[in-house]
């Protein structure tokens, strides 16, 4: 039962590494910072994969500890001091396979409620259904859906003011 678990989490990692990527790096907009946050929610699956109670749900556990990774690391840039010396500027990255449809868009959703802007996110770029969201994000289905449909209201609003 154990093995059969842990195969099933291994499986899921592995064909869906892509896309938990691709969410982490929509949090965290960096390459090194996406990768960890992906290594970080691996390693904490597979150390905590017997605590999982649904066995069919590990595609949205995974993706839940995916944003709680990702999050963490935005938690974590907030607190951090630098020392005498100023940091050099990042350089502008592209990453390949993962670019915005629309620049400006995805501007406009970052500016939403960190929640509002997982649920858009999820549902859009992942297309995972709400169903599976409101798993992901441990809220009830109606909960997600009034999220949703408020932060697409507030990002048509928001769009229309900048006149895009």
């Amino acid at each position: 039962m154990a093995q059969d678990l842990y195969d099933r989490v291994v499986r899921t990692i592995i064909e869906n590494q892509n896309q938990y990527y691709r969410l982490a790096y929509s949090y965290v907009q960096n390459q090194e910072d996406a990768l960890d946050a992906v290594q970080s929610a691996v390693c904490r699956a597979l150390e905590h994969y017997k605590e999982l109670k649904n066995s069919g749900a590990v595609k949205t556990w995974l993706y839940r500890i995916v944003v709680n990774e990702s999050l963490s690391i935005l938690r974590g840039r907030g607190k951090e001091v630098l020392s005498g010396e100023e940091a050099p500027p990042e350089e502008s990255y592209a990453e390949k396979g993962f670019e915005p449809p629309e620049e400006d868009l995805y501007l406009h959703i970052n500016r939403l409620e960190p929640e509002v802007q997982a649920i858009i996110k999820l549902r859009f770029y992942e297309e995972l259904s709400l169903q599976e969201i409101a798993q992901i994000m441990e809220m009830n289905l109606n909960t997600v859906k009034s999220k949703l449909y408020r932060g697409l209201k507030a990002l048509r609003l928001s769009i229309e003011e900048a006149g895009i």
